[in-house]
């Protein structure tokens, strides 16, 4: 595994993909930055680590803009890029067909693609920790003094369980996508189903069943009791089981495999 995991992180090191999802990423900060130059006219509404007050831009409250951030992400961005990611991933050795190489040698199919989610997985939350260091950065270069150690340790604890929660969340598209070998479809499926939650979060009780909107209770984002917390992760990890189901469905058969062995070991000779 650990060899595959090593063959894993050389390929993306010379992929565009890449960045493509940290291009999404700085744009998904700068939009948000760009709203946040507005004023706030209204009552000075918070939470006890941060607040926003009247007759100040937005981005001039200390923790408005790392806390902004994260909405937008869970519900326009991340979904999306990870799952064309992973999807990717997964569908490039059919696509730029080295698959067949790969099958002399031979390779364990399972093994390989358990590497490619792990790797999924680690960009996942990779890509929380950039969109974290970019939004404390800018807020650390406007108003430091007014950071607390508290805000910015919570804040940083809910972008590394959102990075781990988008990927159990998307996993299911992810191997959907795969399994059709579209990669592409995976864009399109978790945005669809990532731009669904904004409805279901003004429902009383599928809020709380939802994947994506319960990213937001498993991360710490929306105050949650532990029993809520717990279940969170419960329909998470079961997301994560779907997805191992559909990989793991009847695709092509074990014989029409070794037809295509021994194809190409017949044209070695």
């Amino acid at each position: 595994m650990q060899k595959l995991l090593w063959a894993e992180h050389q390929k993306i090191r010379r992929s565009k993909i890449v960045w493509i999802t940290v291009f999404a990423v700085v744009l998904l900060a700068v939009m948000i930055f760009a709203g946040g130059l507005d004023v706030y006219h209204g009552p000075v509404v918070g939470d006890g680590l941060k607040y926003v007050r009247d007759n100040l831009r937005y981005i001039d409250n200390a923790g408005w803009y790392m806390d902004e951030v994260q909405p937008w992400s869970v519900m326009f961005v991340f979904p999306a890029v990870t799952a064309l990611f992973g999807s990717y991933m997964i569908c490039r050795e059919e696509d730029e067909d080295t698959i067949k190489s790969l099958r002399l040698i031979p390779i364990n199919e399972v093994k390989l693609t358990v590497a490619k989610m792990i790797v999924t997985f680690e960009l996942s939350v990779m890509l929380y920790l950039l969109l974290f260091m970019i939004t404390f950065l800018t807020e650390a270069v406007l108003h430091f003094s007014d950071l607390s150690v508290k805000l910015v340790l919570v804040t940083l604890k809910e972008y590394v369980l959102e990075g781990i929660g988008i990927f159990f969340a998307v996993s299911p598209v992810i191997a959907l996508a795969s399994r059709m070998k579209k990669y592409w479809l995976a864009l399109v499926l978790a945005e669809i189903y990532s731009i669904a939650g904004l409805f279901v979060s003004m429902t009383s009780t599928l809020k709380y069943f939802y994947p994506i909107n319960v990213v937001f209770n498993f991360s710490g984002y929306y105050k949650e009791s532990a029993v809520g917390i717990w279940g969170s992760m419960g329909i998470l990890l079961l997301c994560g089981a779907l997805s191992v189901l559909i990989l793991k469905l009847p695709g092509k058969t074990t014989d029409s495999r070794n037809t295509d062995l021994q194809q190409n070991t017949g044209l070695l000779h």
